[in-house]
């Protein structure tokens, strides 16, 4: 009766591990995806900051090219 009774312990030990792992993983799975967004959303108004930049540079080496060519 001792081995039966003994390898339903470890059973459920084993079970018991298995989900305190599955928790873990849930919760930094759920810390990346937080963390993966806040990196787009910074990505996102970077891109943003680029482009506004960008035009009166862009409209800078327009005109600049046009009083070149006359």
């Amino acid at each position: 009766m001792l081995w039966p009774m003994l390898a339903i312990a470890l059973g459920f030990c084993g079970i018991a591990v298995l989900g305190v792992l599955a928790i873990r993983v849930f919760v930094e799975v759920r810390r990346l995806a937080r963390q993966v967004a806040d990196s787009s959303l910074r990505i996102t108004r970077a891109a943003e900051d680029l482009e506004r930049a960008a035009v009166p540079l862009a409209s800078a080496a327009s005109n600049a090219g046009e009083s070149v060519g006359n």
